[in-house]
């Protein structure tokens, strides 16, 4: 054997070691994971594809049959392609639709409508059959005062125990953040729409 063939396979020798030291750590620790329950996630941050990671895990559950409920806070009636699509799936939505806040210019206006929307929440969050709540842009409504936190905390600690909630937006609350059990932040490095380029349709929403 050359001396290139046998550094060559001394090489694949320890790469081969590395990948079973790390194969075996991540045995372990699947099969030390064996708690099964509703996971509470949070994807926040000031980056895009917060609203988009959410309803990827929704098409995931509905996917593999299970039921899935979308609410969507600081929606306006726009087409959606998001909904289009999962509501013909059977995936129930409830919409704010009232649009963003700096639009509407009327807290008490926003308030009502966030209660109201919010009644659709934990309606979803009580019904045994849903397996997945997607609960959209969440954070606002605690962040401006529309929704008591202590409301949205008693939801998620009383949703049935299989029940997973995601709940998505910037600047999430951090008492919420620490009742989740997944936490995601994603972080802008660089958006279109800085450079002057369009919400697009099929893309950004």
């Amino acid at each position: 054997m050359s001396a290139t063939s046998e550094q060559e396979a001394n090489k694949a020798s320890r790469h081969k070691v590395r990948q079973q030291k790390v194969k075996a750590a991540v045995d372990a620790r699947i099969a030390s994971a064996q708690i099964e329950r509703g996971v509470l996630m949070v994807i926040t941050g000031d980056g895009k594809g917060k609203t988009t990671g959410g309803f990827g895990t929704v098409a995931r559950a509905v996917g593999h049959g299970q039921q899935a409920a979308v609410v969507q806070f600081i929606k306006g009636n726009w087409d959606c392609g998001e909904r289009n699509l999962l509501e013909n799936a059977g995936v129930p939505f409830a919409v704010m639709a009232t649009g963003f806040t700096w639009e509407t210019q009327d807290k008490e206006a926003d308030t009502a409508a966030a209660l109201a929307t919010w009644q659709q929440a934990e309606a979803f969050m009580q019904d045994k059959r849903i397996n997945l709540v997607l609960l959209d842009e969440l954070t606002y409504m605690v962040s401006y005062h529309y929704l008591p936190l202590e409301r949205v905390v008693e939801a998620l600690e009383n949703r049935p125990k299989h029940q997973h909630v995601i709940i998505t937006g910037r600047n999430c609350h951090r008492q919420l953040i620490e009742m989740a059990d997944t936490v995601s932040e994603v972080k802008c490095t660089k958006h279109a729409f800085n450079s002057g380029i369009a919400a697009q349709p099929g893309f950004d929403f």
